[in-house]
Formats: C-alpha cells, sequence, structure tokens
C-alpha cells in the first residue's frame, strides 16, 4: 500500500513540478493567436473551452489502454508501478506535451507534417500510411470489447454483432460531424463516467486496505509465463496509454486546432496523461491483489482470461452490484471514445496528405466510406479467425510504441534546432527505441522469436546506432 500511495503522489507532484519544467523548455507564448481563431471553420478548427478540450483530450487517449493495458502490465510484478509513474512524467507526458504544443504551432498540423519536418521527407511519406494502420487497428480493437460488454449488459438479447453495428455507425457519424456536435457535447458525460469509475476503484482500496505489493519484495518478473514474457521489453509494450502511447499524438492535433491560448498546453496535453497514468496505476494496483494474492487471481490469470473478467472481478468484489455496472459502463465508453476519434484523425491525415478540403459533407465522405469498408474487413478477421483479435492487438500494440519512437526523435530535433535542453525528449527516445526493437527479435508469435540475450544485444546496437547518427547529424548541423 506505501509504495502505491507513494507512486500515486509522485505522478500528481510531477505535474506541478516537471510538467512546469517542460513547459518552461517549450516556451509559451499566451499573446499568439492559436488555430481555433486563425482558421476557424466550424467542422475541425472551432475555439473551445478550456475544461472541454481538456475532457476530449482525456478521452481520445485513454481508450482500454490505462485499464485492459495496466491489467495486463500489473501480471509483471510491482515494477509495473515504476514504469507507470516514470513513464508517465518523463516519456508519455513530455512526449503528449511537445508533440500537442508543436501542432499548435505550425497551425495545427497533423502528426505526418510534425515527424516529415524535422525527420525529412522519407518518414513524411511513409508515416501517413503506417498511422492510418494504427489508426484503424485501434478503432478495430476498441470496437469488439464495448461491444462484448454491451451485450452482456443486456443479457444476450442484443447480442455483439448488433452492438458492433451500431458502434461502427456512431464511429462514421463523430468522424464526418463537426467536432462540436457529437464530440464536444457527450464526451463530459463519458469523461464524468470514467473519473467517477476511476475513483470509486481508489477509495475502494483505501476503504478494504488490500495487502498491495510493495517494492521492497522484489521487482521481479511474476508473469504466469515468464520464460516467453520478459519484463523487457514485453511490460513496457504492455503498459502503452499508461505510460507513453504513440496514438497520443494522433489526438493531439485534433484538440490544437480548438484551443484558444497556449498557457492550456499544459493542463491539456501533460495534464491528460498524467491523469492516464493516474488511472492506469489504479487498476495495475487493483489487479496486483486480487491476481496475485488470492488463488483465484492466479488461476483466472494462469488460464489466459479475458481482462474483461478480470474487471468485472475487481468490479463486484469490491463495488457491488451497483458499483459493478459503474465501473462496467466507464470500461464500455472509455474505448468508444477512443476508437472514434481514431477514425477522425484517420480522415484528417489522409485529408491533409491528399490536400482536400474538408468543409464539405461529399469531400469527407469520399475518405471517411472506403477508411470504413477497410475497417470493417479487419474487424471480420478479428472476429471469424479464431487468433484473429489477438493478433491483431499484438500489432496494434507495437505499431503504437514504434510510433511514438518517431515522435520523441521528432521532438528531439526539434527542440536541438530551437537550442533548448532536447535531453528530456533524447533520452525517451532512446530508451523506447531499445523497447520496440527488442520487442521485434524477443516476441515469438507473428515477429522474430530470437534468443533474449542476441535480442537485447541487436536492440542495443540499433539504439546506439541512432544516438551516434542524432550525434553526426547535430554536428552536421
Amino acid at each position: 500500500m506505501i509504495t502505491f500511495i507513494f507512486s500515486l503522489c509522485l505522478l500528481i507532484a510531477g505535474y506541478f513540478v516537471y510538467g512546469k519544467i517542460t513547459e518552461k523548455i517549450f516556451g509559451i507564448e499566451t499573446g499568439r493567436k492559436t488555430p481555433a481563431f486563425t482558421k476557424q471553420d466550424g467542422i475541425d478548427y472551432i475555439p473551445m473551452k478550456s475544461w472541454k478540450v481538456f475532457m476530449i483530450q482525456f478521452l481520445n487517449i485513454a481508450g482500454l489502454g490505462p485499464v485492459f493495458g495496466a491489467i495486463m502490465g500489473a501480471q509483471f510484478g510491482v515494477s509495473s508501478y515504476l514504469w507507470i509513474v516514470f513513464g508517465s512524467l518523463f516519456a508519455g507526458a513530455v512526449h503528449d506535451y511537445m508533440s500537442g504544443m508543436m501542432s499548435l504551432r505550425m497551425g495545427g498540423a497533423g502528426l505526418p507534417e510534425i515527424q516529415g519536418k524535422y525527420l525529412g521527407n522519407g518518414v513524411k511519406r511513409l508515416m501517413p500510411v503506417f498511422m492510418i494502420v494504427l489508426l484503424v487497428l485501434v478503432g478495430v480493437v476498441f470496437v469488439v470489447g464495448p461491444a462484448g460488454l454491451l451485450a452482456n449488459l443486456t443479457s444476450g438479447y442484443l447480442p455483439a454483432p448488433f452492438w458492433i453495428c451500431i458502434i461502427i455507425l456512431y464511429y462514421l457519424l463523430a468522424t464526418l460531424l463537426p467536432v462540436d456536435k457529437i464530440i464536444g457535447r457527450i464526451y463530459p458525460v463519458f469523461g464524468f463516467c470514467i473519473l467517477v469509475m476511476a475513483l470509486g476503484i481508489l477509495i475502494s482500496i483505501f476503504v478494504y486496505q488490500p495487502a498491495l505489493p510493495e517494492i521492497w519484495h522484489g521487482l521481479g518478473n511474476k508473469h504466469p509465463q515468464a520464460e516467453t514474457n520478459p519484463i523487457f521489453p514485453m511490460m513496457f509494450v504492455s503498459i502503452a496509454c499508461g505510460a507513453i502511447s504513440g496514438f497520443h499524438a494522433t489526438q493531439s492535433p485534433l484538440m490544437s486546432r480548438c484551443m484558444t491560448n497556449e498557457k492550456q498546453g499544459r493542463p491539456i496535453f501533460y495534464g491528460a496523461m498524467i491523469s492516464e497514468g493516474i488511472v492506469a496505476l489504479i487498476w495495475a494496483a487493483a489487479a496486483s491483489y486480487f491476481f496475485f494474492d488470492t488463488e483465484e487471481g492466479k488461476n483466472i490469470f494462469g488460464t489466459g482470461a479475458n481482462t474483461a473478467i478480470v474487471v468485472d472481478n475487481i468490479a463486484r468484489n469490491w463495488m457491488g452490484a451497483f458499483g459493478a455496472v459503474l465501473v462496467v459502463l466507464g470500461v464500455i465508453f472509455a474505448p468508444i471514445t477512443t476508437g472514434d476519434t481514431a477514425f477522425r484523425s484517420a480522415r484528417l491525415i489522409i485529408a491533409d496528405f491528399l490536400k482536400i478540403d474538408q468543409k464539405p459533407i461529399s469531400k469527407r465522405l469520399l475518405i471517411a466510406v472506403p477508411l470504413f469498408v477497410v475497417a470493417v474487413i479487419v474487424l471480420l478477421y478479428s472476429l471469424y479467425d479464431a487468433n484473429g483479435f489477438e493478433t491483431i492487438w499484438r500489432y496494434f500494440a507495437w505499431s503504437n510504441q514504434t510510433l511514438s519512437v518517431f515522435t520523441l526523435w521528432a521532438i528531439t530535433v526539434y527542440l536541438s534546432l530551437k537550442k533548448k535542453p532536447y535531453i528530456i525528449a533524447l533520452i525517451p527516445a532512446l530508451f523506447m527505441t531499445m523497447v520496440c526493437s527488442a520487442f521485434v527479435f524477443v516476441q515469438k508469435e507473428g515477429f522474430l522469436g530470437l534468443d533474449t540475450t542476441l535480442s537485447y544485444i541487436l536492440s542495443g546496437v540499433i539504439t546506439l546506432s541512432s544516438w551516434i547518427g542524432f550525434i553526426f547529424w547535430k554536428k552536421k548541423r
């Protein structure tokens, strides 16, 4: 319990201390006009209230990541607490804040344009395709879970396929309509539900005083299949949205187009990431008690149970029937509010790349319809192939973290060119470069599956080469 409380306090204090340092390094200009005013179009560029922009950003980035990802990460033991805290403060929040503020300064530019400007035209041409694939995968993985939970809530009278169709239809409307018509109206309600869900679990932790694992119990790997799941890099990919996630940087431009002042950046970008880290920490702590200190939990994890079952067990044991319904609703709303903006981001990335005006509804349909056709095909594969969903999730998790690597390197170059302390982005960039390359070498299903020691050596060589390349570029500049 002490480790959990200390971790929680670190996250909160980090927002005020390291968040302020990050803001100072970027150098905000409160008198500068934002794209919400200079490019106002009534569709994507719309001035909105600060609290509303924060809620939308939080819901955009949260999804199932800080719940399901944290629970899967908790299998590795108390080391998951450390990754959530230090990953959120020094990697994820810096990544989100800097990419969001760079977009703001570049007139609401999308992530491919940002990366292309600082990493070259090759990256600029490659990354839109990479990002669209990631965003479609996000949309797909965040349809299946909510549909299954809604089917359970309706006792099977309305089956999962029915809810999949409803969610896809909602995604299409949210992708096409102006940002303030659906997203701006319902997100505050959904955000309230998700925060109440996390608060309920947090209060339960303090009420029941469970014997949570402590850091002095050791940082050893507690995963049921530890032999094939080393902490490095598996835990760092499993816990993505609760620590650092490349997907977040695809969402930040949506909000940079609605902000009215640069001083909003720290609460909206850095603050939303810290809030997500707090949610992830709460779920990781709850899971670490239920599924490591009880035989029932060990048996459930040992059989590779779906994380939705884990959520249901935690909710019912601590919050009763009514509380369990609130928790499940929160877990339903979280992914839905990430999936819709994933498709919206994909539409905007394609529009920016092809330079298609998005004010006419016909031009939005021109992009959205083919996009959803591809998504439905991938969704059908995930439903009808026995291992389809697990395969898609693995590639989603890796591509998500890989995108963060490119974004961190773009931030490093940006800060270097501005003659600012780029080390705040360089260290996370090097670390995540090693994580993602090691995952490719270590992961057996769908990747190379090499020996662990060899994988570490190869990923170390790639990371060192990246660092040397940056040093030579900097000297040349």
